[in-house]
């Protein structure tokens, strides 16, 4: 299972808080570097994304690449349900998704996925009691490694090129996609080793 917290789904304030087996780890990973998948989509919807079979094309048509590139990694089906952290409605609201990830298609007993709806909201209530990033030093200590990297690399690109971060992400993503490298590899390359991606061409005076 994968378990995700985001304030924007397909931004850089979106981190991967646990993967446990392969195939999460895979999942999870997928839709980092793509920038889609059903995760995604249900932190976007703010409803459940159940995919008994990644090869139906129904439902898999917000996500095309995901869906082949999971594939291609044995996963065979995936289901996300999310839910708001924030009930009060004042700025940007935090979505929790667990996914769930199989090796075969099908779909979840309805017994499974409110399995599944229990412990969203059980992990929902613990992080309700957890500090905001800023209230303290400590706040910060729940963002992943792997994904902080990501998060550093966007902000280095962004002040760089002097893009905005959702630009940057997509400058980075990009190059990973065209280099067939992993996103957090790239990133790491670029934090910790120097590595520069290429200058943005000059802007188009005819196209502001």
């Amino acid at each position: 299972m994968g378990l995700t917290l985001a304030v924007d789904a397909v931004l850089a304030q979106r981190v991967s808080l646990a993967a446990e087996g392969p195939l999460a780890a895979r999942g999870e990973a997928l839709q980092i570097n793509l920038g889609e998948g059903p995760c995604i989509e249900a932190l976007t919807r703010r409803r459940a994304v159940l995919v008994p079979d990644l090869d139906d094309p129904e439902l898999t048509g917000a996500w095309p690449v995901y869906a082949q590139r999971a594939r291609a990694n044995g996963i065979r089906a995936a289901f996300a349900l999310c839910t708001v952290t924030q009930p009060d409605h004042t700025g940007p609201q935090p979505g929790l998704v667990l996914s769930v990830y199989r090796d075969r298609p099908g779909p979840l007993s309805q017994k499974d996925v409110e399995t599944v709806r229990t412990h969203v909201h059980a992990a929902d209530l613990l992080l309700l009691t957890t500090p905001r990033p800023g209230q303290n030093d400590a706040a910060d200590t729940w963002l992943l490694p792997a994904d902080a990297v990501v998060h550093q690399a966007t902000g280095m690109i962004s002040s760089r090129h002097q893009v905005t971060t959702s630009q940057a992400l997509a400058l980075l993503r990009a190059h990973a996609h065209a280099g067939q490298s992993d996103l957090h590899d790239l990133a790491k390359a670029i934090v910790h080793d120097g590595l520069r991606l290429p200058q943005l061409p000059p802007p188009d005076p005819s196209n502001p």
